[in-house]
């Protein structure tokens, strides 16, 4: 079978003379729902500026998921690929040093006047990256080490959860996440633990977690590490383990200096 220009709204179709009348009108009719399928929804910011962050630039600060506007100020070009492909730091390589030392500050508008949230926010990121910085990559599977996420001892000490969320939050000092798996948990505490965790609970709940440890880098803090922090308040604990997989996404072309406004 061999398909040529349309007529009405048909593709034309060269059949084998022994192609029953029944089977024609079948690709005929298949042939109208293709043409009936509603057009992909917009994946591209409905305007968008994107400049260099100053040389003097305070903190980094992010919109909140589920602004009607995308935000983005003194933001890495590194955080900027994490945010749109759901990766944390851990999973985003490539030849470019400067990934996570150049910074940007972004105003985007969906063509919506609905917040949306980070997840639903992602094509468009992508879109961006490729559009104005030319963003070329792949994804890799890469074995590493890490950590897997076990029961401790006394078994776990989680508050289920009436409902889910979409996620939670990586504080300075803990992790807050109201209504969510342990395979969640798991995920980000790859940030404060500076390696990819594995969940190997076997729990399958949806929980209420409340994580507060001391923060980096303050040996002062009356809260306890996010190691000791873990088993004491969650009943989990991080044991090593060697060849944890991750899938990686590996940046190959990028440009430092994004197409102008």
């Amino acid at each position: 079978m061999t398909s040529g220009s349309s007529h009405s709204g048909f593709p034309r179709l060269l059949l084998k003379a022994s192609t029953s009348l029944a089977v024609a009108l079948a690709l005929l009719y298949t042939g109208q729902l293709l043409s009936q399928t509603p057009p992909a929804q917009p994946s591209s910011f409905e305007v968008a500026s994107v400049r260099a962050s100053p040389a003097n630039h305070g903190y980094t600060s992010i919109s909140p998921s589920g602004s009607e506007r995308f935000t983005a100020t003194a933001a890495s070009l590194k955080l900027l690929i994490e945010l749109a492909f759901g990766l944390d730091g851990n999973q985003v390589t490539g030849k470019f040093g400067w990934l996570d030392s150049t910074y940007y500050d972004i105003q985007a508008k969906p063509p919506t006047n609905q917040g949306l949230t980070y997840e639903e926010l992602r094509p468009f990121l992508q879109n961006l990256l490729a559009t104005r910085f030319h963003l070329v990559a792949h994804r890799e599977t890469r074995y590493v080490s890490g950590y897997s996420l076990v029961v401790a001892k006394g078994g776990p000490k989680l508050t289920a959860a009436k409902e889910a969320s979409t996620g939670g939050y990586i504080l300075n000092d803990g992790i807050k996440i109201p209504g969510a798996s342990i395979k969640t948990l798991a995920s980000m505490l790859a940030t404060p633990a500076g390696r990819p965790v594995i969940d190997k609970t076997g729990l399958t709940g949806t929980y209420n977690m409340d994580l507060k440890y001391a923060p980096e880098g303050s040996p002062d803090s009356d809260l306890p590490s996010m190691f000791a922090a873990l088993q004491e308040q969650l009943g989990l604990k991080l044991e090593p383990q060697k060849d944890v997989p991750i899938t990686v996404l590996v940046v190959d072309d990028v440009d430092k200096v994004p197409t102008p406004n």
